[in-house]
């Protein structure tokens, strides 16, 4: 048998091995050896001590680690529930200022913590109860806190530009720069629409009753500097440390950390219990997605010494396709992959099969990614998986069925595929901040 035909072979199984439910990380360990072995030998021992410790020296993935344990410190620290609070009271006399917090408070968490999905489930604990109460739209109510927990998955620090810059061989600060327009963009999008939704239909998005919004103009100024200065002053110290060119990702990942640490003990939540449980889950992430960052080097090295990666790059060049052409293809696959695959097991595994076509039709790799991450995030509201669903519907209220959420987040995805519209015919909006900022 052929080299490539075992290339060939070892992708079809890694695929079929996935879609069953193995384990990702030690599928492509076992596929990696085994085939490795099969077509070169005693060789691939080396090739494996090789991968690993390339993987092992990237500086940049150690902001992976801190990023997640300053998220899930944030997450038990009870900051987002002053924020929350905080907003929803300044916003209180305003039709639908309940979904307008969640929006806002959604965009401002995804700014202070790289993790995707602890936004979803703690909205959908504080917001989408109260929501309920006061009688919103079941589908609206919960398409909002789904919609606004997906941010983090393109505002810096995302995890995911991480991953990508890191797998890539791209700069984390030119990516984080592109992705400010485009996500900022997409949550203004998303507050024009509860905006406009709510002035439309007042009686599906009543604003907060006056019984809870009763506070003079001094309590309201003092919620909000309790609510939202210390959160600012934290993404000031993370994002403003990186773009003024003060510190690394890594280096404002850990200053990160020590004041979600900070937040967490003002706060009067940074007990051993929450300590120990941040730091389980810390590791818990980091473990599988450094070990499926592991996992996937040896497989593409093996990959492609077999000649799997010549074979795909053949012929998808060779169907002619324009750029364009083999964008939009690519677009569709990761769409289609973000259906029962998690985005790291994407961004991981299958994206290096594209960079080296992407680069071969001249395509910038920076605006590339701004595309994936936008494209991820329409695929994570997609049904029929719909991550985002699944992880509102585990904490919703007994009456919000998953068919509502589905159909409360389908106005959302459609702002998402505008926005991913909007950065392919504009690529400035991606690329306008790196190229003015970055020389």
């Amino acid at each position: 048998m052929s080299p490539e035909a075992l290339g060939i072979i070892q992708l079809f199984l890694l695929t079929a091995a996935i879609f069953i439910g193995f384990p990702t990380a030690f599928t492509l360990l076992a596929l990696g050896f085994v085939f490795g072995y099969l077509g070169f030998g005693s060789v691939v021992f080396d090739l494996l001590v090789q991968r690993a410790f390339f993987v092992m020296s990237n500086d940049v993935l150690i902001s992976i680690v801190l990023f997640i344990f300053m998220g899930y410190i944030l997450e038990r620290s009870g900051v987002l529930d002053h924020l929350f609070r905080s907003i929803l009271v300044a916003a209180g006399p305003l039709p639908g200022s309940l979904a307008l917090a969640t929006i806002i408070t959604s965009t401002i968490f995804a700014m202070a913590t790289g993790i995707i999905g602890a936004s979803v489930t703690i909205m959908g604990l504080l917001s989408l109860p109260a929501m309920m109460r006061l009688g919103y739209d079941k589908r609206m109510a919960s398409g909002t806190v789904a919609a606004g927990g997906t941010l983090g998955i393109l505002i810096p620090p995302s995890v995911l530009l991480i991953l990508y810059a890191a797998n890539a061989g791209e700069s984390i600060v030119r990516l984080y720069f592109a992705a400010f327009i485009p996500g900022f963009m997409l949550s203004s999008l998303f507050i024009a629409y509860v905006l406009i939704y709510s002035f439309l239909r007042p009686k599906k998005m009543p604003p907060l009753p006056k019984n809870e919004r009763n506070f003079s103009f001094w309590q309201i100024i003092r919620q909000i500097i309790t609510g939202i200065v210390p959160v600012a002053a934290l993404i000031l110290s993370v994002l403003g440390s990186i773009v003024a060119g003060l510190a690394t990702p890594t280096e404002a990942a850990g200053v990160g950390a020590l004041g979600a640490l900070v937040l967490a003990a003002i706060y009067r939540k940074l007990t051993w219990v929450n300590f120990k449980g941040a730091l389980f889950r810390s590791l818990q992430v980091s473990s599988m997605v450094l070990t499926l960052l592991v996992g996937s080097a040896i497989f593409s090295a093996v990959f492609a010494r077999l000649g799997g990666s010549r074979v795909i790059e053949e012929f998808l060049l060779g169907l002619g396709l324009s750029a364009t052409g083999f964008i939009w293809l690519m677009m569709l696959i990761i769409f289609l992959l973000g259906w029962p695959l998690e985005w790291t097991e994407i961004i991981i595994i299958f994206m290096p099969l594209f960079w080296p076509i992407a680069e071969a039709y001249k395509i910038d790799p920076i605006w590339f990614g701004i595309l994936v991450a936008v494209n991820l995030q329409t695929a994570f509201l997609s049904p029929p998986v719909a991550m985002a669903a699944f992880y509102l519907k585990g904490v919703a209220p007994k009456g919000v069925l998953l068919a509502d959420i589905w159909w409360g987040m389908v106005p959302f995805m459609g702002l998402q595929i505008l926005m991913l519209l909007s950065t392919y015919f504009f690529p400035q909006l991606a690329l306008w901040l790196p190229n003015l900022l970055i020389k």
